[in-house]
């Protein structure tokens, strides 16, 4: 009983990875909006009807598509931290996992295009996709956090003049990251701020330069993101 069971339960994970592969070919071919169940049956020599015994509907294969893309990325950040073997060096970290975040980016665009592209039209991201599409950020405030805890910093920029408290801002934040560290930053809103900052321009540079918006501006992609980096991480004091 236990020999058949592990043999359909494999053979149900062939099937479903098989799915997975085909929806995310037509992904490639026709983008997130076109995404269709029929189509992906056919490319995997299944009926309409069977492919539904894997996946309820298109939005349940999206999810799944979304998932894998953000757990791709995710784990190559990852890596790419844990592979430094200093790891009081947190400035070589972050440049790693950044860079890492770039590499895995520009390698697979259409991916990139699913999970930080334009939303699909008719379709809300369920919250199985919260934790997957935070592994990059959770390891940057690690490394940032990690970093103030030991005192291996030059300090954090200082805000201008004008500036005021961010707390109200970042509260929502600066809970998450005191949920997912071992200290807590409620006495550190500049930093939060921050670190804010430096997550949405590491993922706009990313888009700008895989949509296209960087063109005529920029003639060395990789070296302007390792910039932008490397300044993002002085602002955090990581320099």
């Amino acid at each position: 009983m236990t020999v058949a069971r592990t043999a359909r339960d494999r053979a149900r994970q062939e099937i479903t990875a098989e799915i997975l592969a085909a929806g995310r070919a037509q992904l490639h071919r026709t983008g997130p909006s076109e995404l269709s169940l029929r189509a992906v049956a056919r490319d995997v020599g299944m009926v309409s009807s069977a492919v539904y015994r894997y996946f309820a509907s298109r939005d349940e294969l999206l999810t799944a598509l979304i998932i894998a893309a953000y757990d791709e990325l995710g784990a190559a950040a990852e890596a790419a931290d844990e592979a430094v073997e200093d790891r009081t060096d947190h400035l070589a970290r972050w440049q790693a996992t950044c860079r890492a975040t770039r590499e895995w980016s520009v390698a697979h665009p259409h991916d990139y295009a699913l999970i930080y592209g334009s939303p699909v039209p008719g379709y809300a991201a369920p919250q199985d996709t919260v934790m997957p599409a935070t592994r990059v950020i959770v390891r940057l405030v690690e490394i940032i956090v990690g970093a103030h805890a030991s005192g291996h910093t030059s300090g954090a920029a200082a805000p201008p003049a004008g500036a005021v408290d961010p707390s109200p801002v970042v509260a929502d934040a600066m809970a998450f990251i005191a949920e997912h560290s071992d200290i807590s930053l409620e006495a550190l809103p500049e930093l939060v701020m921050r670190t804010l900052m430096a997550w949405s321009t590491i993922f706009g540079t990313l888009s700008f330069e895989l949509f296209g918006h960087l063109k005529g501006s920029v003639s060395d992609y990789e070296s302007y993101f390792e910039q932008t980096t490397l300044r993002l991480a002085g602002d955090l004091g990581l320099a």
